[in-house]
């Protein structure tokens, strides 16, 4: 390791490393964190820019979310995502220079399933994360399986671990990746990711909710 690197870095304590827990129920977990600060539906709606309707059917496990809209739900608790999908006994006192790390075992982390996808968030465990680490099955085949292009703050990477994927953007001709390809997108205008093959197809991606421009 480079000497000034080393100098950099603080030993990070045993409370550092962190095992993600088993995942949550999403809709109770919105459902305690609203009632923690004592909001009605109405209130989270108008915070979130979602129904209450929507929510509702969330809480009541009737409906889940896609990224685009579990990022709202998160901003309208004033959470970057990473904290809202962490569990409440987590590193919210540790400086973020700690070299802290977080343990991505099979199983572990939240899975959320979608028309589009099963996503399955890791390392949630870790809060303040600068990243958001997603391995996801890509179900849908066609856009009208699919749904509307989603949009959200941010950039991402995808990467094809298995079967082929279609990038279907707002912006430019879809593209399909084969196992091993990837594409780094500007994640605030549309796009989805299909299974382009028979098999099944799975990508990871890290998503970050900053634009550099």
């Amino acid at each position: 390791m480079d000497k000034k690197m080393a100098t950099r870095l603080t030993p990070a304590p045993d409370s550092a490393v962190i095992e993600d827990n088993a995942p949550t129920n999403l809709g109770d977990h919105i459902r305690q964190l609203r009632n923690d600060r004592r909001w009605s539906l109405n209130e989270l709606s108008a915070r979130s820019k979602i129904a209450a309707s929507t929510l509702s059917k969330v809480e009541n496990g009737a409906l889940s979310l896609t990224y685009d809209r579990l990022l709202q739900v998160a901003q309208g608790f004033g959470l970057t995502l990473s904290e809202f999908l962490a569990p409440p006994a987590s590193d919210t006192a540790m400086p973020v220079g700690a070299a802290r790390l977080s343990w991505a075992r099979k199983g572990s982390g939240e899975q959320i399933e979608t028309a589009g996808y099963v996503y399955n968030y890791l390392c949630t465990s870790l809060r303040a994360k600068r990243m958001i680490p997603i391995v996801s099955l890509v179900k849908a085949h066609s856009l009208a399986e699919f749904g509307p292009l989603l949009r959200h703050d941010g950039e991402e990477f995808a990467f094809v671990l298995k079967g082929r994927v279609e990038v279907v953007t707002e912006f430019y001709a879809s593209q399909i990746l084969d196992e091993g390809e990837g594409v780094y997108i500007d994640s605030r205008q549309g796009h989805a990711y299909l299974n382009a093959g028979e098999s099944e197809a799975w990508i990871v991606s890290v998503n970050c909710d900053t634009v550099v421009e």
